[in-house]
């Protein structure tokens, strides 16, 4: 999506070239170089800048992003997101259940990158998918959707800085303590590619947080965080110390009262990309799960 952003030059700034002030913002070698080959990409009080010149208190910074393609693999189908917020330079919803991030085998359409490219088809300049945090098809939450390439670049390196916090929520068989920590090292079971396990010889650095939040004699309500982010860390790593998620077709496989894993990114706090406001956003705990806590 096509994007003008302005930045104020302060009197800390001040004498400061004009590539490091771009860097200090959080843009990329690629990105600024993207901006240099646009006319009119980068600009200081309005005339086109180079990057060697040098700024003075007080003076207007302008970026031009232009978006030029769109995601052309993915068909539109027809969705309606639960938007959770949304500005000019990102997008937060709460995702369902039963809906993959991307296309892949057995799921063509029926993804999130198809329901967006629906929704912003008739909205918007072209559109560019790009999911910052990816959750499985079967977990519920927040989502964080990046709508130009300068936001996505510095949410990207904030996840990967953990600068981003999250906090998931599950329901699980059993009444775990209070609160604990698991650490475990998670890693591939042999013979599969999806399938992981805990293994302390070979697996990778793993960390789980989690308080009860809500006791029950068959389900509870758990809240968790995570140090690490390795693949189905909540479904193994509660597995392995006899508390499993429900209806978790890899790790759990009891369909009895849910047919998936009750799992749910509830909240993220995390700055703004462009303005650093800090943003705390929730999503409430999904219907399937509050039924859970019934049969208690």
């Amino acid at each position: 999506m096509n994007r003008i952003i302005s930045y104020r030059v302060s009197e800390e700034e001040n004498n400061l070239e004009l590539l490091s002030f771009l860097k200090k913002k959080g843009l990329s070698h690629q990105i600024i170089v993207g901006l240099k080959k646009t006319p009119q990409g980068i600009t200081v009080n309005d005339v086109w800048a180079y990057v060697s010149m040098k700024l003075h208190t007080n003076d207007t910074v302008k970026l031009f992003i232009k978006e030029e393609e769109k995601s052309n693999t993915y068909p539109p189908i027809p969705f309606e997101p639960d938007v959770i917020y949304e500005d000019e330079d990102l997008l937060v919803l709460n995702k369902p259940a039963n809906m993959p991030i991307h296309p892949s085998i057995n799921n063509y359409d029926n993804t999130l990158a198809n329901g967006l490219m629906y929704y912003y088809q008739t909205k918007t300049s072209p559109f560019v998918f790009r999911c910052i945090n990816r959750l499985d098809k079967n977990t519920t939450g927040l989502t964080i959707i990046a709508k130009n390439p300068l936001s996505a670049a510095i949410l990207a390196r904030d996840m990967k800085e953990r600068a981003i916090k999250r906090t998931y929520y599950a329901i699980v068989c059993g009444a775990p303590p209070e609160c604990g920590t698991i650490n475990a090292p998670i890693g591939r079971m042999e013979d599969s590619l999806i399938t992981r396990k805990v293994d302390f010889e070979q697996g990778k650095p793993a960390i789980t947080h989690y308080k009860l939040i809500e006791k029950g004699e068959k389900y509870s309500l758990i809240q968790l965080v995570l140090e690490s982010g390795r693949t189905h860390q909540i479904r193994v790593h509660m597995s392995h110390i006899g508390h499993p998620l429900p209806g978790d077709f890899i790790y759990h496989p009891d369909f009895t009262h849910i047919d998936r894993q009750p799992l749910h990114a509830g909240e993220l706090s995390f700055l703004h990309p462009i303005t650093k406001k800090p943003l705390h956003l929730t999503a409430p705990l999904p219907q399937d799960m509050k039924q859970l806590l019934t049969l208690n």
